[in-house]
Parts: C-alpha cells; sequence; structure tokens
C-alpha cells in the first residue's frame, strides 16, 4: 500500500500572496503567528504579507528568532512566544529554516508531550495535527511548503535530525515567485540544486513508485530549463523553479530520498554549511555511486536534462550522460564541486557514522557503508 499526502490547497503565480488574506479569513482564524528569518524582514520581503494584513485589519505576532539551520532552541523559543501570542495559525514566510522551525512549533503547540523537540525525531507518534499553516516559501528549493518533513539541529551534539509527520504538512502552500526575486545569485544556485536533488533522489529512492515518478521526472526537466534563467533573475526561470521545486516536494515527501541528504545534512551540522549547498556539491559524486542500483532510471534522468540521443546509448552512456549533465547545470550555476577547505580530516568518520545513522539513509537505491560514505566525502576534499 502506498500513501500520498498533499496541501489541501496550494496557489501559483504572480500575485498569489493575496490569497494569504483570503485562506485566513475564509477558514474563520482570528490571529496569526507570522514566522519569518530577520534577513527577510530586514530587506522589506516579510512586509509583503504583512502588508496585506495590515490592509485587511488582520492582527498578527511577527516571530523572527530563526537561525539558517534551525536549532532547539529556536523552535523552544518559538513555542513560547506562539503560547504568548493567542494567534490560531501560523504564516511561514521564508525557505526551509522558516517552514521547519514553524512545523516544529506547530506539532509542539498540539502535541506539547514532545516539548523536548529531540523526541520529534524520525517518525514521532504525534496524535494531533499541527497549529494550521499557512506556507509562503521565498526560496525555490526545499519545498517545506508541501512536506511531511523537517529538520532541526541539535547544536549540542553536532547534528541534524529529520522528523517525519503527516500532522505537520502546511494546509496552504502560496507559492508566488515574485516572493523570491530577490534571492540572490548564490542562493537561488544553491536552493534550485537542492530541488533537482529532490527530483533526482526521489525518482531513485527504493519508495519511488509511479505516481511519485511521474512528478519527480517532470521536476527534473522544469528544473534542467529553469535554474540558468532564475540564478539570471528572469521572470521565465523564476516562474519555473517555483512551480518545478513545488512538483519535486510532491513526490519526495511520500516516498523519501536518499544518502545524498544523509551526508548534506551532517555537513550542515558540522559546519553551518546551506543544505542546499550541501546537496549540489555531493550530487554528481552521490549518482555516480548509485548508477548499478538505478535500472533504466539515469537514461530518463538525463533525457529530462535536455541530453540528446539517449535512446542510441548504452546504458553505461546514457548513466555517465545523465551525471554530466548534472554536473554541468552545478557548474553553469557557479556551485564549486568540491569540499577542500569545508570538510576537516578529523570529522570524516565520525561524519561518516552519522550520515548513515541518517533518517533519509535508507531509502538510497544501493546498500551503503560507513566505509563507502566516508570513501565519498573523501573523493570531493
Amino acid at each position: 500500500m502506498n500513501r500520498f499526502m498533499l496541501n489541501e490547497t496550494s496557489y501559483h503565480g504572480a500575485g498569489a500572496i493575496s490569497a494569504v488574506v483570503t485562506e485566513i479569513q475564509t477558514r474563520g482564524f482570528k490571529k496569526a503567528f507570522v514566522a519569518s528569518d530577520p534577513d527577510l524582514i530586514k530587506f522589506g520581503v516579510t512586509n509583503k504579507v504583512t502588508d496585506l494584513l495590515d490592509q485587511a485589519n488582520i492582527p498578527y505576532t511577527l516571530f523572527s528568532d530563526i537561525k539558517p539551520n534551525p536549532t532547539v532552541e529556536n523552535v523552544q523559543n518559538g513555542v513560547a512566544s506562539f503560547k504568548a501570542s493567542g494567534a490560531d495559525c501560523i504564516v511561514a514566510i521564508g525557505g526551509g529554516s522558516s517552514m521547519d522551525t514553524s512545523k516544529a512549533i506547530g506539532i509542539i503547540i498540539t502535541n506539547p508531550e514532545f516539548e523536548d523537540v529531540r523526541s520529534l525525531e524520525g517518525v514521532a507518534p504525534t496524535k494531533n495535527p499541527c497549529v494550521p499553516i499557512i506556507a509562503v516559501p521565498t526560496t525555490a528549493g526545499t519545498a517545506a511548503e508541501v512536506t511531511i518533513n523537517y529538520v532541526i539541529t541539535d547544536v549540542q551534539k553536532k547534528r541534524k535530525f529529520v522528523c517525519v509527520d503527516a500532522h505537520d504538512i502546511p494546509v496552504v502552500a502560496v507559492v508566488d515567485p515574485d516572493m523570491m526575486a530577490s534571492m540572490p545569485k548564490g542562493l537561488t544556485a544553491a536552493t534550485g540544486m537542492d530541488a533537482l536533488t529532490h527530483a533526482i533522489e526521489g525518482y531513485i529512492t527504493l519508495g519511488a513508485w509511479e505516481l511519485s515518478d511521474m512528478f519527480h521526472i517532470k521536476a527534473i526537466e522544469i528544473i534542467a530549463r529553469s535554474l540558468r534563467g532564475a540564478v539570471e533573475n528572469t521572470p521565465e526561470g523564476r516562474e519555473g523553479m517555483a512551480l518545478g521545486q513545488y512538483v519535486a516536494g510532491m513526490g519526495f515527501s511520500n516516498v523519501g530520498l536518499g544518502v545524498d541528504h544523509s551526508m548534506a545534512h551532517t555537513l550542515s551540522a558540522y559546519y553551518d554549511m546551506p543544505h542546499g549547498k550541501a546537496c549540489a556539491v555531493l550530487l554528481p559524486t552521490v549518482m555516480a555511486f548509485n548508477a548499478p542500483a538505478t535500472g533504466e532510471k539515469y537514461r530518463e534522468i538525463a533525457r529530462a536534462m535536455g541530453v540528446k540521443g539517449v535512446d542510441d546509448m548504452t546504458q553505461d552512456e546514457y548513466r555517465q550522460a545523465a551525471v554530466d549533465a548534472v554536473k554541468q547545470l552545478a557548474e553553469d550555476v557557479g556551485i564549486t564541486l568540491s569540499l577542500k577547505g569545508v570538510a576537516k580530516e578529523e570529522d570524516i568518520a565520525q561524519m561518516s557514522i552519522d550520515a548513515f545513522n541518517d533518517a533519509c539513509r535508507p531509502g538510497n537505491p544501493r546498500d551503503v557503508s560507513v566505509e563507502e560514505i566516508e570513501a565519498l566525502y573523501r573523493s570531493l576534499m
């Protein structure tokens, strides 16, 4: 049996943020808890939504104690702030960090037995849906607005932990490319490659099936043709990436990922490396490692990436073509495919163990050992 979960409602396209007000009013919410990171507030991105709330006379509390890799402490502070606010819904504005923090806050408010945060790791046995979340992404990468996953950093233990909970999915996603237009090139590239990683890992993961394949192969196609333009801030590129990353999220949230994400989570936990960049650096190398366990799927990945003549290639040729196309896209958008100067020799052994124990690793299509993960890390140093 396969289960598939998506938002109750989603809005797409330029100007979609007007739906935030409509949804709050239609659903009868009285006060919003707006969660957004400090930079988005500083540069006026959050205001695009809060100005609409002001115009509609919808009261709200603004919470901004959110880090790029949100921590247990961020969540606990958010829970205290939500309790004091009197709000009955959450409007999450930002990338994966704002949304992951919001999901954890919303889950703990309705399931207070998990207030330690750490007990939410893995598939937590929560009983109640989280506080209703209206998610407004400002990056085209994580697709957290449509997933049942979130990731929190345990600073004390230098590790990220993945939480998978059907109760945390936002009720509404508002995917407006205008909210992403202020992203700098580097962030656009990194989050875009994160979206591509979601699509590719979701397509080849052990849990993949025909319904998820449909989303993932289309997402690869959209991202491959849109990311370069998005980095140059073209309207077409932004629009394409806003859609492509969401479509990827529709798939991978329901079937899982693989060892690329396991290793990326560990890099972020140890070095505070942006998640999207970590995924991007690892992707071609991990794809090459996984190739023997992917059947004919790399042919379709190569085709979706725009490679010509794949039907005339041997299996080895189209597998290499898929890896090369991903590598070329990463290089074209300015991603350096190396961990030199980032990963430290003395950390590699424990990092490899942590990556092996990460919740995403069991979905990898090829069995992988701690020693093989260590070799993958070292190959990029």
